[in-house]
């Protein structure tokens, strides 16, 4: 069985005047001719044209794929096995890039520039990413959204570690200011409060306290919010969003 020009282009996806390029320069030669000396392509042609298509795509040129594929000691196997090392070779390359695109995709959205490694390490199996629809609808007017993506886009690995550990401190103290039974309105509990709007203060977004009595509010408000706090210790959550109302009083004239 044999197929004509026209056919092997449109089972191949390439065009006519290919075929016969690759015909001119000795690349692949059609096995049959007609009387009428059109040119016929045998299975063992339409192989080769499949091997020759793949090494194209590996981003071989046409004389190198010629040499390739007409060394006398090359086998179908050998040539498999090298077209299989190659691929993966691509497609390691391939996830590479897409791993980069992603990365870009990721900072384009939350404004992190880390890579997958580092926000592991940084945020666990939070996904900052997946709250930035919700987060952009309910507070993308305002100055203060605007602020923090542009603070945040030039935050380091080492940038994120810092503010991590001055957060940690902050609920440390926290817990351990609730678990002591310190009274919400008492200075120790406020002082907290307030190293918890510098925090934000320094690292996100102004935060003057009235900003701050409104976060205290989504604190409890918010059961997601309530769970992060209540999950380390029960009851939390209202003592902070307490701490934080009694700071910002005393605060306020």
């Amino acid at each position: 069985m044999s197929f004509s020009v026209g056919q092997v282009a449109r089972l191949a996806g390439i065009t006519v005047r290919t075929l016969h390029h690759y015909d001119e320069i000795g690349l692949l030669t059609p096995g049959e001719r007609t009387h009428s000396g059109y040119r016929r392509y045998t299975d063992d042609d339409l192989t080769r044209l499949q091997q020759i298509l793949l090494y194209r795509e590996l981003g071989f040129p046409l004389d190198e794929i010629a040499v390739i594929l007409d060394q006398p000691a090359e086998d179908e196997l050998t040539h498999l096995r090298r077209q299989h090392e190659l691929l993966t070779r691509k497609a390691t390359r391939l996830h590479e890039v897409i791993a980069a695109v992603e990365r870009a995709i990721t900072a384009r959205t939350t404004g992190i520039t880390l890579t997958p490694e580092e926000r592991f390490e940084i945020f666990g199996d939070f996904r900052p990413e997946d709250h930035d629809a919700e987060a952009e609808r309910r507070w993308g007017h305002t100055d203060a959204y605007a602020q923090s993506r542009r603070r945040v886009a030039s935050y380091t690995k080492a940038d994120w570690l810092q503010q991590k550990a001055e957060a940690t401190s902050v609920t440390d103290d926290l817990v351990a200011a609730y678990k002591a039974g310190l009274p919400a309105d008492g200075t120790p509990a406020m002082d907290i409060a307030e190293r918890h709007r510098g925090l934000i203060h320094r690292w996100f977004f102004d935060c003057p306290h009235d900003l701050h009595r409104c976060l205290g509010d989504l604190y409890v408000d918010d059961p997601r919010f309530t769970a992060t706090f209540d999950d380390i210790v029960p009851g939390l959550a209202a003592y902070f969003r307490d701490t934080i109302h009694a700071n910002a009083r005393r605060h306020t004239p």
